[in-house]
This record gives C-alpha cells, sequence and structure tokens, in this order.
C-alpha cells in the first residue's frame, strides 16, 4: 500500500476510535492521549499526501471538475 494512503487509514482510524470512545465515554486517559497527538497525526497525514508521488496529466483549464468531463460542453 502506497504511503499516503496508509496516512490517511490510520488517521481515519484513529479518528472513528475517538469519537468512539469519547460516545461511550470510556478510557479517559487513551482519550486524552489522543486528543494530544491528534495535530501531530493530521500534520503527518498531511505531509504524505502533499509529499506523495502522484502525477496530475490534467491542468485546471482542462478538467476543472473531475467527475464530469464533459462539464464545457454542457455550458456552452
Amino acid at each position: 500500500m502506497k504511503n499516503y494512503l496508509s496516512a490517511v487509514g490510520i488517521v481515519t482510524g484513529v479518528l472513528i476510535l475517538f469519537v468512539t470512545l469519547i460516545q461511550l465515554n470510556l478510557g479517559l486517559p487513551l482519550i486524552w492521549t489522543i486528543f494530544l497527538v491528534g495535530p501531530f497525526l493530521i500534520l503527518w497525514m498531511v505531509w504524505a499526501v502533499l509529499a506523495a508521488p502522484v502525477e496530475v496529466r490534467e491542468t485546471f483549464e482542462e478538467q476543472w471538475y473531475q467527475d464530469l468531463k464533459d462539464m464545457r460542453r454542457q455550458q456552452d
């Protein structure tokens, strides 16, 4: 698995665990630990995504919306 995908998956899992622990009112020390470590996890995830070796083939002017390839033809 690529580094940026695993970073997103790990941070998402920690977020789901954090919200679940808060809702169930369990593990107060673990909740505080996740709360304090959370910003560093977010920074790690952002760095992993921005540093990922992903090649973008389209420019913004060529394709500005990924879901609709024919958007420019519909506007004209």
